[in-house]
């Protein structure tokens, strides 16, 4: 169940993604991790939603390619940052961007260990699926560091959590 609630300050936080270049296109390259503080996002309105892994059914074919199809109308609301975050390592999460086609348009952010979803109580604990603790499904919309929507999934199906509700959230702030 998440602690996060409208009006909390995000816990500080640091992702490892691995920013696109040009290079990139080449599916022989990898790039570089590098490090993206929360602290990056002071003064941002960031569209922030996480899946619980990267290439896994809901999240490649539900999840993620609406957010890329609806990314002009999302930036259209003074949106500066949107990214995904799952699990996932950071080359991982690079290569799932790169197939997907998000460019330099959606950060894909690797939350190691879920360790800053947990700051947020929304981890989803699918050991016995052999997949360890992962990122639960949500959406968040930040402002300067401030939380004014928390989208949590109570199931496997993606809603609040998906690119028309953040839509939705964001036309009402």
């Amino acid at each position: 169940m998440a602690t996060i609630k409208v009006g909390d300050t995000i816990p500080e936080g640091t992702f490892k993604y691995v920013a696109y270049t040009p290079e990139l296109d080449d599916n022989l390259a990898c790039g570089i991790p590098t490090a993206l503080s929360t602290k990056d996002w002071k003064g941002k309105k960031v569209v922030l939603f996480a899946v619980p892994g990267a290439f896994t059914p809901t999240c490649h074919v539900n999840h993620l390619p609406p957010y890329l199809k609806k990314y002009d109308e999302i930036k259209a609301k003074g949106v500066d940052v949107v990214a995904v975050v799952a699990a996932n390592d950071p080359f991982v999460m690079s290569g799932w961007g790169r197939f997907e086609g998000l460019k330099d348009k959606i950060l894909a952010l690797s939350d190691a260990d879920a360790a800053w979803s947990k700051k947020l109580g929304l981890t989803l604990d699918l050991t016995a699926a052999g997949l360890g603790i992962r990122t639960a499904r949500y959406a968040l919309i930040i402002d300067n560091l401030v939380v004014k929507y928390v989208g949590a999934e109570p199931g496997k199906e993606v809603s609040v959590s998906g690119a028309d509700a953040v839509l939705t959230a964001l036309s009402k702030l």
